[in-house]
């Protein structure tokens, strides 16, 4: 009677392989949007060079007292600007400020005009989100 005859179990390994796929893609797609869109919409002064535009391949940290620092090497506006202006492809490269909340608005300013003198046309805010 092969009807209760018992059935050698396996394994269904390719849907598993399936679902590793769509959890990989998955993660990665999440990591992608998670760094460069913590922005903060806020009403700045005006300044000559003023645009909108969009994402980070340099990041400026504006400190307190208005000091600036890239990639931990303190500069001078000027300095930033020749330090931008030397790097190929300069229209593309993308400036994220980091700024402190106590920085005041115009030495955020003299950055942005530092970044737009240099040729950079893409500039960003970085901000943390609200504690809740």
């Amino acid at each position: 009677m092969k009807y209760f005859e018992a059935r050698k179990a396996r394994i269904e390994i390719i849907p598993m392989i399936d679902i590793m796929f769509f959890l990989l893609v998955f993660f990665i797609m999440i990591t992608l949007h998670m760094i460069p869109n913590a922005g903060l919409r806020t009403q700045l002064p005006s300044s000559a060079s003023a645009q909108s535009l969009p994402p980070p391949k340099v990041m400026v940290t504006l400190a307190t007292d208005g000091s600036l620092s890239v990639d931990g090497q303190v500069m001078s506006a000027a300095q930033l600007t020749a330090m931008l202006s030397k790097r190929p492809d300069v229209s593309h490269t993308v400036v994220t400020i980091a700024g402190s909340k106590e920085a005041q608005i115009q030495k955020l300013v003299v950055v942005m005009d530092a970044c737009r003198t240099a040729g950079v046309s893409q500039v960003a805010l970085a901000a943390e989100p609200v504690a809740q």
